[in-house]
């Protein structure tokens, strides 16, 4: 550094001092412009021969923070070397200082948002990457800036933590829900038992898609509406909940059906047997890798019953699936001569105008 500003000394020792300083601050700022284009051209090359996700994630990540680097560097060289009287080379030496550490932190909670991002993606649902995770790995890496600012300034940070741990005592007893709904948020994502994208159900009525699990709430998107719920992380972690996804997202669908007594069982075994399989080869979500089956349950008032069940992709599948086998069964029996029978029952009528008033039987 030294060295440096000896030959910067040399340099500006014929020129104006704002020639110097206004030369110094552009220039500066053109190499660091350029030094972030070469080294985001290396990294996307040095990624792409590897097959690796890390170059973009590296190239997003000190998007700009060079220039500032090279700016702030620059600012202090041409105050140092430019003359300028105290307190001005301190103050400039203190902001380079400052703004090194800033842009430090910015870079390195980039890299850990992106990295919780790819290895959510690469995990395969058995890490969760969501608005809260993130906001607390920013926090963590704001406070640990926050101290290595105030380091730099030279402020003492003992007296502060003190002052910061009596206030934050009251902030809690006043915040006991939000904390509470902090606490619970952790312990969802933690215990990886609900994760973003799961369809899950509440004991409550409410049921969809999980987007994100954030720090009051969790959001689920209702299916097929499409609307969005905020359920409070506290009430999400103490009810009932069923997912739909865990431990795999495959579905058994159960379509209850009935046909007349009469009817020839292994022929509508066979009928209903081949139309589920036409269904779940023609629509989507639909597995073909399992086959459906047919149980017969029990006789009932007016028909024998029994349940066909189809395996699809996964829960919000099974509308779409269940729509298909209704249009097709309904088609498929009347075509074979398969009768769906309606509830038959025996009514009496008591006629007011004979004698005893006798009853007269009808059926419908």
């Amino acid at each position: 550094m030294e060295r440096l500003l000896q030959a910067v000394e040399l340099w500006a020792s014929g020129l104006p001092g704002w020639v110097v300083t206004v030369g110094l601050i552009l220039g500066a700022a053109a190499i660091g412009w350029l030094s972030e284009k070469v080294c985001a051209r290396w990294l996307r090359g040095a990624a792409t021969r590897k097959k690796a996700e890390w170059g973009d994630m590296f190239v997003a990540a000190i998007h700009r923070m060079p220039v500032l680097w090279f700016l702030s560097a620059g600012v202090y060289v041409a105050v140092t070397t430019g003359g300028y009287p105290e307190p001005w080379p301190a103050l400039a030496g203190t902001a380079a200082a400052v703004t090194i550490v800033a842009t430090v932190m910015i870079v390195a909670m980039r890299l850990s948002v992106s990295a919780i991002a790819m290895m959510a993606r690469r995990s395969g649902g058995n890490l969760t990457s969501t608005t809260l995770v993130t906001n607390l790995v920013r926090l963590l890496l704001l406070i640990i800036g926050g101290a290595l600012v105030f380091q730099v300034l030279g402020v003492e940070i003992t007296t502060l933590v003190t002052a910061l741990g009596i206030s934050g005592l009251a902030v809690a007893l006043a915040l006991q829900d939000t904390l509470g709904n902090l606490f619970a948020g952790m312990q969802i994502i933690m215990s990886r038992q609900i994760n973003p994208g799961d369809y899950v159900a509440l004991a409550s009525g409410e049921e969809g898609h999980v987007t994100d699990v954030q720090a009051r709430n969790t959001t689920i998107r209702t299916y097929p509406e499409c609307n969005r719920v905020l359920v409070p992380n506290g009430i999400l972690a103490s009810t009932v909940v069923t997912n739909y996804s865990l431990p795999a997202k495959r579905l058994l669908v159960r379509l209850p059906v009935g046909v007349a007594y009469d009817s020839d069982l292994e022929k509508v075994e066979s009928v209903t047997l081949a139309v589920a399989g036409e269904v779940l080869r023609e629509v989507e979500g639909g597995l073909t890798d399992e086959e459906p089956f047919v149980r017969f349950v029990e006789f009932s008032d007016f028909s024998i019953n029994f349940i066909l069940r189809v395996p699809v992709r996964e829960f919000a599948d099974q509308y779409r699936i269940r729509h298909m086998l209704v249009k097709r069964l309904h088609k498929r029996y009347a075509a074979e001569g398969i009768e769906i029978p309606f509830p038959i029952r025996t009514v009496y009528m008591r006629d007011q105008d004979r004698p005893g008033g006798s009853r007269i039987g009808a059926a419908g």
